[in-house]
C-alpha cells in the first residue's frame, strides 16, 4: 500500500493529532474507495467529511471540512480515516481496482449513449435533484446572458434567510448556506466565460456588497465565507482581464474598496494585481487616490497600507519611509521597519540611523521592541563598534533586569573584552533589587537566575539564603552544587522531596523519583548510604499503596 503507510499519517498529522485519531477509530463509517481516492465520514463535534488523496503530486494528502481541515491542516480525522484502511490491508487493493473498472464502464456507457439518451439521462437527473436543477438554471442562464436570471438567482443564493433562525445563521446551518453561496463564484465565472465579462464585473461587485451585508449575520467559525470571498475576488479580477473596463473607474473602485468604502474583511483584494489592467493612466489616478486618502488620514491602517503598496511597486523606498514615519510606534517597532526598509535599498548609513533613533525616541526603555536592540546591536558588531553594542545592551538590562537582558549583555561584554567590569555592575543593580524586593519588581529570583547562569555557585547559594529564591531556582541550585557540597544539596532535595511523598499522579511520582534519585547521590557522596536505606525503607512501608510509585521505583533501581 505504497502511500499510505502509519508513518506517512504520523508526518503529515503530527504527533499530538496521530494520538488524538486513535480515539476515532470507532466513529468512522460509510468507507468509498475510488482509484486514488478515499472518502469517509468521521463522527466528531458534528459529523465530518474526510478525502485522502492517494496518489496526488506531492503524494499522500488529505482534506476534511473541520475547522482545523479547514485551515490545511492534516487533522486527527483523516488519520483516523487512514488508520481504519490500514487496518485492512488486503481490501484496499481491490476496491481502488473495482473503482477503475466502475469509472471506466461508466465511461464506455455515457459514450456509447446517443445525443438523445444522454439528454433524457441528464432531464430525469434535473427531475430528481433539485440542487443539480438550479445549478444548471443558473449555468444555462449565465451563457446565455440573461443578466436579469442570474442577479435575481445570485442574491437567492446569498440570501441567508431561508438558513437564519431570528435572523442569524447558527454555527450548524453556516455550512449548509456557505455550500449554497458558494455557487455564485462559478456563476460570475460562467457569465465571463460566455462573453458577458462587463456584466461579470457588475455582478461580482454586487455579490461582495451581500456577502459583506451577510456575514455579519453568520456564525463564519470556520471560515468558508472567506474562502467564497476570496473566490469573487478572483472572479472579478478575471473579469475585468476580460472586459478591460475604463481604468479610471476601475482606480476609483479599488481604492474606495480597500480603503473601507466596500471593504468587508472577506475579498482581501490587492490592487496591485490589476497593474494590467488598469495600465499607467489607471495605476496614475489609483496613486493619486491613495496619496490623497494618506493625507487625510495618516494614521488609518487602510490608507497607510494602500499607500505602502503602490510605493514598494514603484521601487519608491521614501514614499514608504514617509508612511512609515508619519505614525511612528513609541516602542520603536516602525524604526526598526523603516531601517530594515532602508537596508534593502542599500542605503546602510540611514538604515543605522534610524534604528538609533527608534532607542533614542523610545518612551520606555523596558517596553522597546527587543527586536530593534538586537538589530542595532547586530549592526554595531559587523561595524566593529562593540563598545556601542555594549552601551545599548547596558542599558536595556539597566530598564529591563531580565535573564535573557543579562545573557545578552555578557555576550555583547564578552566580544569586547570587558565582561568583568559590565558583569560587577550588572549584579549591584540586581542586588540593589533584592534588598529592596518591594520597591523593586525585579527582586532576588534574577540575581539567583543570573549567577546561576554564570556557574558562581557559591555566589548563587549564598543569594538564594540571604533574598530567598524559588523551589526550582533550588532544585538547580542543588544540582550544580551537589559534586561539592553534597550535604546542603541533600538538604534541599529532602525538603522539595517530603510533600510530594504526600501527592499523587504519574507526574508526581516521576518528580519525587527524580529527587530520590538525587538523594541516593548526596548520601553516596557523603558516605551515608544506610541513612539512604532507612529512608527509603520508611517511604516504601507507608506509601505502599501507590503501586505506581512503587512500580517506578523499582524500575530505578530504588
Amino acid at each position: 500500500m505504497r502511500g499510505l503507510t502509519e508513518t506517512d499519517l504520523r508526518t503529515l498529522a503530527g504527533a499530538r493529532s496521530f494520538e488524538r485519531a486513535l480515539g476515532y477509530l470507532d466513529a468512522v463509517s460509510g468507507i468509498e474507495v475510488g482509484d486514488g481516492w478515499i472518502t469517509a465520514r468521521v463522527q466528531g463535534t458534528e459529523r465530518y467529511e474526510v478525502e485522502l488523496t492517494l496518489d496526488g503530486p506531492r503524494g499522500l494528502s488529505g482534506a476534511c471540512d473541520c475547522p482545523y481541515g479547514l485551515e490545511g491542516n492534516f487533522c486527527k480525522h483523516l488519520v483516523a480515516l487512514g488508520l481504519t484502511v490500514l487496518a485492512r490491508p488486503e481490501s484496499l487493493p481491490r476496491q481502488r481496482k473495482a473503482a477503475r473498472e466502475r469509472a471506466r464502464d461508466l465511461d464506455g456507457w455515457l459514450s456509447a449513449l446517443s445525443k438523445d439518451e444522454l439528454l433524457a439521462l441528464l432531464r430525469e437527473q434535473v427531475d430528481e435533484d433539485r440542487q443539480v436543477r438550479r445549478r444548471l438554471e443558473l449555468r444555462a442562464a449565465s451563457a446565455r446572458g440573461d443578466l436579469t436570471t442570474v442577479r435575481s438567482r445570485i442574491r437567492d443564493l446569498l440570501d441567508i434567510g431561508p438558513f437564519a433562525q431570528y435572523g442569524y445563521v447558527e454555527y450548524a446551518d453556516a455550512r449548509a448556506y456557505a455550500d449554497q453561496a458558494r455557487q455564485a463564484v462559478s456563476a460570475i465565472g460562467a457569465l465571463t466565460g460566455s462573453g458577458r465579462a462587463a456584466d461579470a464585473i457588475t455582478l461580482a461587485r454586487e455579490a461582495m456588497r451581500l456577502l459583506a451585508e451577510a456575514v455579519e449575520s453568520v456564525d463564519d467559525t470556520d471560515g468558508r465565507l472567506g474562502q467564497i470571498g476570496a473566490g469573487l475576488a478572483d472572479a472579478h479580477l478575471d473579469a475585468c482581464r476580460a472586459a478591460h473596463p475604463d481604468p479610471e473607474e476601475l482606480a476609483h473602485w479599488l481604492a474606495g474598496h480597500v480603503l473601507g468604502d466596500a471593504d468587508d474583511g472577506l475579498t482581501d483584494i490587492d490592487p496591485l494585481d490589476y497593474d494590467d489592467v488598469l495600465g499607467e493612466e489607471g495605476m496614475a489616478v489609483l496613486r493619486r487616490l491613495a496619496v490623497e486618502a494618506w493625507r487625510r488620514n495618516r494614521r488609518g491602517w487602510a490608507e497607510k497600507y494602500l499607500m505602502e503598496r503602490l510605493a514598494e511597486a514603484g521601487g519608491d523606498v521614501d514614499a514608504v519611509i514617509a508612511v512609515h514615519a508619519a505614525d511612528l510606534a513609541p516602542n520603536g517597532h516602525t524604526h526598526l521597519v523603516i531601517a530594515r526598509e532602508l537596508e534593502a535599498a542599500r542605503r546602510f548609513d540611514e538604515a543605522l540611523e534610524w534604528a538609533e533613533r527608534g532607542i533614542r525616541d523610545a518612551r520606555d526603555l523596558s517596553a522597546v521592541d527587543t527586536a530593534l536592540v538586537d538589530h542595532l546591536c547586530d549592526r554595531y558588531a559587523r561595524a566593529g563598534r562593540t563598545a556601542d553594542a555594549v552601551a545599548v545592551r547596558r542599558d536595556h538590562f539597566g530598564a529591563r533586569r531580565s535573564l535573557l537582558a543579562y545573557q545578552q549583555l555578557r555576550a555583547a561584554a564578552r566580544a569586547a573584552d570587558s565582561w568583568p567590569a559590565e558583569r560587577e555592575g550588572a549584579l549591584a543593580l540586581l542586588r540593589a533589587d533584592a534588598e529592596r524586593p518591594r520597591q523593586s519588581r525585579y527582586g532576588g529570583p534574577v540575581l539567583v537566575d543570573a549567577l546561576l547562569d554564570d556557574k558562581d555557585v557559591d555566589a548563587a547559594w549564598q543569594a538564594a539564603t540571604g533574598t530567598g529564591a524559588s523551589d526550582q531556582q533550588w532544585l538547580a541550585l542543588a544540582d550544580q552544587a551537589r559534586a561539592a557540597r553534597p550535604a546542603d544539596a541533600l538538604g534541599v532535595y529532602l525538603r522539595l522531596a517530603e510533600p510530594l511523598t504526600e501527592e499523587t499522579g504519574n507526574k508526581v511520582y516521576e518528580r519525587l523519583v527524580g529527587l530520590l534519585l538525587s538523594i541516593r547521590d548526596c548520601h553516596r557522596r557523603l558516605g551515608t548510604e544506610d541513612e539512604f536505606t532507612a529512608y527509603l525503607t520508611a517511604l516504601r512501608t507507608t506509601r505502599k499503596r501507590k503501586r505506581n510509585l512503587m512500580r517506578l521505583m523499582d524500575e530505578h533501581g530504588l
